[in-house]
């Protein structure tokens, strides 16, 4: 029968604590929202004694979720554990996660005990903590740094204690696989316990084996991983909850164990969280990440649109991505160009499809990704059209409010192939919201901001200009118009024209859209099993 592993979250605590990701209360009780979706077995929802506002929010989570266990992280102290008793009196479910430091520099610098003091205070607190609540687990902290023979008598203790759960948390991030396998086989030899008393790791990201080191202590013997939505932690992070669950659910033959984590919903927990903290997961992130299943290189796009196996171990939709994302630009190559024509109603001879190719490989080099309003435009001109329909900034001034009550005025020029000179003015309650209004009046085409992401670009030294800086801003930004969402991008040494040429861009990319479904009389464009940027 295979083993079923307990995914004990902790984004809410570990992970909030990290700096940049701090989370308010209405902001906790969301992302509570998404991890029960997710069907995780525990959410560790804060620490109770750490703040009144942490408090709260666990007494919160505790009253208002169901589903998943809700546990509160303690120290060992009889204070600390009495508040978490007090936040989670409302869960139908509930674990006390107590804590204490083991290894000899902990021993010695931070907490200035014996080791007998310790095994007294995990013997106390432990039992402490189990006449309140019948699901206490117990963390030896730095444990991986602890004498081998001393974390057997802590662990034991705690369990003699009442302690169900017993971890083994990698706190700074310094094993490897190997030796985090070899503890836990050792740890389960020699730990007195009752068969029901569950090992539980938890590591950190420091030298990047988080993930690796978690499916090493499952194989050594771990039946519960902690962990967090996009990896997020102390320092350089924990493990990445979507990464190991999704290794155990795709290399099961390897793992041998499985998870009760409804992956659908992995990318909504994902974009929860980012929303929430206003962070993004880098690009590049494993199974989250916006390239995780994008593919520009022509080889790899001619095989996805083969057979998408060629070239991805998982289905996107089994982690609710929408589909794979063919993305154009100077590496695709003929292939994804047709395929993407096709589904934006282009039929070119094999004259104009050469023409269009070649114009295409000329400004993906100069624009990196081409999106649909340009392709739009290339695929146009092919056919043999006069013009296209891009907007470019051509100027745009804030006018700042005298009296307190007044809104910014922006005024806005664009230009356009066809129409020449365009000028409009609208005021907003933002600045930057008086200008996308202005630029929504002149192209006609109403949108919201979904989202902005800003990269500041340092120039070289020779090229800093009088200031001393000469930095670019770039913008990536994702806009909703018609419940639709489109994407503009665009770089300026000021962030205001920055942000509204990117505003531009993803307007003109709804706008092609329309254009052509109006042209082709249908609603949506023309699905193919893999769909393209």
């Amino acid at each position: 029968m295979t083993r079923q592993i307990t995914i004990f979250d902790t984004s809410l605590r570990d992970g909030e604590q990290a700096p940049g990701f701090s989370m308010n209360e209405a902001g906790k009780l969301a992302m509570a929202r998404a991890l029960a979706a997710l069907k995780v077995d525990v959410i560790e929802a804060g620490f109770a004694a750490a703040s009144p506002g942490d408090a709260r929010a666990i007494a919160r989570i505790a009253a208002e979720i169901e589903g998943p266990r809700i546990c509160s992280l303690a120290r060992a102290s009889k204070a600390d554990i009495d508040a978490a008793v007090s936040a989670l009196k409302s869960a139908p479910r509930s674990r006390i996660h107590v804590f204490l430091g083991t290894s000899p520099i902990h021993r010695e610098f931070k907490l200035k005990m014996s080791p007998a003091e310790i095994l007294t205070a995990i013997a106390d607190m432990v039992a402490h903590a189990r006449t309140y609540c019948g699901d206490v687990e117990f963390s030896a902290e730095d444990a991986i740094r602890t004498e081998p023979g001393f974390l057997v008598e802590a662990l034991s203790t705690a369990a003699a204690a009442g302690a169900t759960t017993l971890n083994v948390p990698d706190t700074v991030g310094y094993a490897t696989p190997d030796e985090i396998y070899e503890l836990f086989r050792m740890l389960g030899r020699k730990v007195s316990r009752n068969d029901d008393v569950i090992f539980s790791a938890h590591c950190h990201n420091d030298l990047g084996l988080a993930v690796a080191n978690s499916l090493a202590a499952i194989r050594g013997g771990a039946r519960q991983v902690e962990c967090t939505v996009n990896g997020i932690g102390e320092r350089a992070g924990n493990a990445a909850l979507e990464d190991i669950v999704m290794a155990i659910r795709t290399r099961r033959d390897a793992t041998g164990v499985t998870t009760g984590v409804e992956t659908r919903e992995i990318m909504n927990a994902s974009r929860t969280l980012s929303r929430i903290t206003s962070t993004l997961p880098p690009r590049n992130k494993a199974i989250v990440g916006a390239n995780a299943f994008a593919h520009e290189a022509g080889i790899h796009q001619h095989g996805m649109l083969m057979n998408r196996e060629t070239y991805e171990i998982m289905k996107p939709e089994d982690v609710g991505w929408p589909a794979s994302s063919l993305v154009l630009g100077k590496h695709s190559g003929k292939h994804a160009l047709a395929a993407r024509a096709a589904e934006l109603g282009f039929e070119l001879d094999n004259e104009a499809f050469a023409r269009a190719f070649a114009e295409f490989k000329r400004v993906a080099d100069e624009v990196g990704t081409v999106d649909t309003a340009r392709l739009a435009a290339i695929l146009s001109r092919s056919e043999g059209a006069s013009d296209d329909e891009l907007w470019e900034l051509s100027r745009v001034e804030i006018r700042a409010p005298l009296a307190s009550n007044a809104e910014p005025v922006a005024r806005v020029e664009l230009n356009h192939p066809r129409r020449g000179r365009v000028t409009d003015i609208a005021a907003a309650p933002g600045a930057m919201d008086a200008a996308f209004l202005a630029v929504s009046q002149i192209i006609g085409v109403e949108a919201s901001v979904e989202s902005i992401d800003m990269r500041y670009i340092a120039a070289e030294a020779e090229d800093a200009g009088r200031a001393g800086q000469g930095a670019d801003v770039l913008i990536d930004m994702t806009v909703s118009s018609c419940s639709e969402s489109f994407t503009g991008r665009a770089r300026n040494r000021d962030i205001l024209p920055a942000c509204v040429g990117a505003y531009i861009d993803a307007l003109c990319n709804a706008s092609a859209v329309a254009r052509h479904r109006a042209g082709s009389g249908s609603d949506h464009p023309a699905a193919s099993g893999v769909a393209a940027e």
